[in-house]
């Protein structure tokens, strides 16, 4: 099956035969940041541009590297160094920019529906690398590379998503994914961060930790999205760490060949310990190396062809 879309704006659109390609495309670019000097000329000539509302480390730079392995020119724009600060619309900016020819706008936005917006209103590429509260559609192809790749397969795998999952576009993205290959879902944290009616996306919802570390083959830990939330929804950080943080002890109840995951950043001491965070079953950095295989194979299956004269 080719891949066929002009743009990346999330999971909930994908088939799982166009997540399948993805996925072997990104295998077949793996071997390239083995090699010592880390580049091919795939996309030379073309131009990426990363528009970044929200800060980023991980999601940009890889998203950078990605590009600069495939010899594409690269910019970067960042909210606080752009005419937004002078009130610029994120239209005008897209105008502006779709006046300079790019071919792939990478936006990260605090708006939910900021990319898709973007993409009907511009020829070139759109991806969306988080928008809000909704998706982070690269996060979570990533993280099904991550395990396909550590346990064989993705259908079949009990996955435990842990933590605030009202705020996490990461969660939204991953279930929507791993439900697509065949995964089945678990997610647990505080009444407080589970959307109601969660369970209509075919996951199964949980108030305990250790009511999903025994079953899952994968847990994956996430922060609380404090930046989101209009108000604390715990009692305190202490406390959500002592009922809902993945310690060594906590632990002790899982498979034997559990992965452990987290899509970053992590807050050490709350919602993961630093012996679990580094331990034997953490995968966490095999996330990030994954990231810039993912985000190669995007590049390449979005204007990796020729263009029609």
């Amino acid at each position: 099956m080719q891949f066929r879309k002009k743009d990346l704006l999330g999971i909930k659109q994908l088939e799982p035969e166009e997540i399948e390609v993805i996925l072997e495309t990104a295998e077949t670019f793996k071997e390239i940041s083995t090699r010592p000097i880390k580049k091919v000329p795939t996309l030379r000539g073309r131009t990426v541009v990363h528009l970044f509302y929200e800060p980023s480390t991980r999601t940009r730079t890889s998203f950078e590297i990605a590009a600069k392995r495939l010899s594409a020119d690269t910019f970067n724009i960042s909210a606080s160094t752009s005419s937004i600060v002078k009130g610029e619309t994120l239209v005008d900016t897209a105008k502006n920019l779709e006046a300079m020819n790019p071919d792939v706008i990478v936006l990260r936005h605090s708006a939910a529906g900021a990319p898709h917006m973007l993409a009907r209103r511009v020829e070139a590429s759109v991806i969306n690398a988080g928008d809000g509260m909704h998706e982070h559609p690269t996060q979570a192809l990533l993280d099904l590379l991550t395990i396909r790749d550590n346990k064989g397969t993705i259908s079949g795998q009990t996955v435990a998503i842990i933590g605030d999952i009202a705020h996490s576009r990461v969660a939204r993205s991953n279930i929507w994914a791993l439900t697509k290959m065949g995964a089945r879902v678990l997610v647990a944290g505080p009444n407080t961060m589970i959307p109601q009616d969660l369970d209509k996306l075919g996951v199964e919802v949980f108030n305990r930790l250790e009511d999903v570390i025994p079953e899952a083959d994968v847990i994956m830990m996430l922060r609380i999205q404090l930046e989101r939330q209009g108000k604390m929804l715990l009692p305190t950080l202490r406390e959500y760490s002592k009922v809902f943080g993945l310690n060594e002890e906590k632990l002790s109840t899982a498979k034997p060949e559990v992965l452990i995951m987290h899509p970053g950043p992590i807050n050490r001491g709350v919602e993961i310990s630093p012996s679990v965070a580094d331990g034997p079953y953490s995968v966490i950095l095999d996330q990030v190396t994954n990231g810039v295989a993912i985000r190669m194979a995007l590049l390449y299956l979005l204007i990796g062809g020729e263009k029609d004269e």
